[in-house]
């Protein structure tokens, strides 16, 4: 496996793959990685001749009061596992690399963005938006594959992706995995390094309070009530605090206030201590 943290030397790489007339795909990451991204990688690498995976911590998707200093940095243990699963090429710019002295340029989504994570980290869907945009273009993968534990993410990028009539790679090439799991249910996710013991072991609540509040959705019950309940239990459960609990539309994020006849989501966001864990899971069925 190739690393390379220079534009020049990005470019030079990735033409090399193309050389050997054979398809890439980009599957970016922020690092700290484990199954869940190495599922990405698999999935890739089931649809394209080439890997680039790239390791970035965008600083524009965090807010002020956010845990960027704090966010998981294990470039080395990275490389090796990548090496490992047959990686390409690792793509691990710099800040000043991704944005040099006088950038001033912002990608922004409107309504996808406005509620769920949105609306409680004003400007994270900008700093996505911006730096896959910058991926995209730095790669120009044929296709790129994402996680679908960031519903609300995928959802905005797909979005961008044909307001903006990309081509490397089209909307229909932006493919989301489903989401790796814990044994107990816990959705895979690097922050899941901030739990505490005692934590770790609520966690693995979240899931199964949601399936259950799936149930009774799919069963008939009214959609506001489940809802309210399911805010109880997870506080009831030792959560600190839900962000939300929403049923939405699984293409717009639409709220939904009545049983889904189009794909839908159970979409929930909810903190643990100093940790902010999120999870979605399919509705109906005909769900995505």
């Amino acid at each position: 496996m190739q690393t390379v943290n220079t534009l020049n030397a990005l470019r030079e790489a990735v033409d090399d793959l193309r050389r050997s007339r054979g398809s890439v795909a980009l599957v970016p990451t922020m690092g700290a990685l484990h199954e869940g991204h190495l599922s990405l990688v698999r999935e890739a690498q089931a649809r394209a001749d080439h890997v680039v995976v790239s390791i970035f911590v965008n600083p524009r998707q965090f807010g002020p009061k956010e845990d960027l200093a704090a966010y998981p940095r294990q470039l080395a243990a990275d490389q090796a596992r990548l090496e490992e699963a047959g990686v390409a090429l690792l793509w691990a710019p710099t800040v000043d690399v991704m944005y040099p002295e006088g950038f001033a340029t912002s990608v922004s989504v409107e309504r996808l963005t406005e509620g769920l994570c949105g609306a409680v980290r004003p400007g994270h869907f900008a700093g996505v938006a911006t730096v896959v945009l910058k991926l995209f273009n730095q790669v120009r993968p044929d296709l790129a594959v994402f996680g679908e534990k960031d519903w609300q993410q995928l959802a905005v990028i797909r979005r961008f992706a044909a307001d903006l009539n990309l081509t490397f790679p089209g909307v229909e090439n932006i493919l989301g995995a489903p989401i790796v799991r814990e044994a107990d249910g816990l959705a895979m996710s690097s922050r899941n390094a901030y739990l505490s013991a005692d934590e770790r072991a609520i966690a693995g609540l979240l899931n199964r309070l949601m399936a259950k509040a799936i149930g009774y959705i799919e069963g008939g019950e009214d959609v506001g009530p489940v809802l309210a309940g399911l805010e109880y239990e997870i506080v009831a459960a030792g959560f600190s605090s839900v962000d939300y609990a929403v049923l939405a539309d699984a293409a717009s994020l639409e709220p939904l206030d009545t049983a889904p006849k189009a794909p839908a989501r159970l979409l929930v966001a909810a903190r643990l201590g100093t940790t902010r864990l999120i999870d979605n899971m399919p509705v109906g069925e005909s769900a995505a």
